[in-house]
């Protein structure tokens, strides 16, 4: 199986375009053209990862955080980004890291930790803002149905938990043509009148271009009339954070301590607060400093993240019970999401979760 055939179906369930600007994700090590016949999945990537694929025989390893985040100027193995990149290179192994792609999935990171804290009803918490496109095009009243399917097939219409959407209006198109043009309908310097329909369909960022392409290769007319358009329309799908619902209320120690029972943790760091009840959470895998304010303002009891500085501490005023689980701790659970995903949509094929311990954060 070539690399590229894996990316791809990776690509179709957390699209690179839904990765946050900063980021840096996506095949970073490795020709995409290469066979493959193993995969090791790992959180980070380090020259022991390598060394364990190397000795699995995986031809790519599929990683959570990006090995290389920001540009490299030389390869000499002067820091454990070099080393590790240079052993990857001159093994043949691949590298691909999803990272906030995965993050911004509905069902990802934030998601599977509310779900292993026990949230139910749960939503996004911060959902991406320009990631919507509405495209308005008209098409001869014949043809609506095959513009629409085909529309559709590409990726157009889908809205939360319901595809196939669109909207349609009848009316009356008309167009002259010149000494070159070729109309499908009417003749050249005849003023034709044509009943048509105008179609409106929301596109996701990741389907602008497939359904372009859809609507050039099937629509009749030789010059296509089109309109896509930006949204500010907010995505339910896509978007950092999760925040949901505790089966029962909790009081806030017993609530801190179903969080390290649950993740397996034997400390964690917390803010004061006037919450003695804790019922509605917010969750952010890894680091969320960023989304404290969005917590509370969707009403949220208490949000468990990580990676909080001093200051970050003040900012709830006692009110927001904030629990700073660590990095690695609510995230490590990423390698099973991506093997679970990838031995459903790939049957018979190896995909091994590393065992090499990433967290570089020791304990005393």
């Amino acid at each position: 199986m070539k690399i590229s055939a894996i990316t791809q179906i990776l690509e179709q369930w957390a699209p690179l375009a839904y990765a946050e600007d900063f980021d840096n994700i996506g095949l970073l090590v490795g020709n995409k053209d290469n066979d493959c016949k193993n995969v090791l999945i790992a959180h980070d990537v380090s020259e022991a990862v390598v060394e364990e694929a190397l000795q699995k025989k995986c031809q790519l390893i599929i990683c959570f955080h990006p090995i290389i985040f920001k540009g490299l100027k030389s390869l000499t193995g002067k820091n454990y980004v070099e080393k590790t990149v240079i052993k990857a290179i001159e093994n043949k192994i691949a590298i691909y890291a999803l990272h906030t792609a995965l993050d911004n999935h509905k069902e990802g990171i934030s998601f599977t930790l509310g779900k292993t804290i026990g949230l139910l009803n749960q939503r996004i918490l911060i959902p991406q803002k320009n990631s919507l496109y509405q495209l308005t095009t008209y098409v001869p009243t014949a043809q609506k149905e095959i513009i629409l399917e085909a529309l559709h097939t590409a990726g157009a219409g889908a809205i939360g938990n319901y595809s196939q959407c669109s909207f349609s209006t009848l009316g009356e198109g008309q167009f002259l043509g010149d000494d070159h043009s070729n109309p499908q309908l009417g003749k050249q310097h005849t003023l034709t009148k044509v009943p048509e329909v105008k179609i409106q369909v929301i596109v996701p960022k990741h389907c602008k271009n497939n359904v372009l392409n859809a609507l050039h290769e099937n629509h009749p007319y030789e010059s296509v009339a089109y309109k896509l358009i930006a949204v500010e329309n907010l995505n339910p799908d896509i978007g950092l954070g999760s925040i949901g619902e505790l089966a029962q209320p909790m009081q806030r120690q017993d609530f801190m301590t179903h969080i390290k029972e649950s993740l397996h943790i034997s400390s964690l760091r917390h803010s004061d607060s006037k919450k003695t009840m804790i019922k509605k959470v917010a969750v952010l895998g890894g680091s969320g400093s960023f989304c404290i304010n969005a917590a509370i303002a969707q009403g949220a009891d208490a949000l468990v993240t990580a990676d909080l500085k001093y200051h970050d501490f003040y900012v709830p005023e006692n009110g927001l019970l904030l629990v700073d689980a660590g990095h690695y701790e609510t995230e490590h659970f990423t390698k099973k999401i991506i093997q679970d995903f990838l031995t459903k949509k790939i049957l018979n094929f190896a995909f091994t979760l590393s065992e090499v311990n990433t967290n570089p954060v020791k304990y005393f």
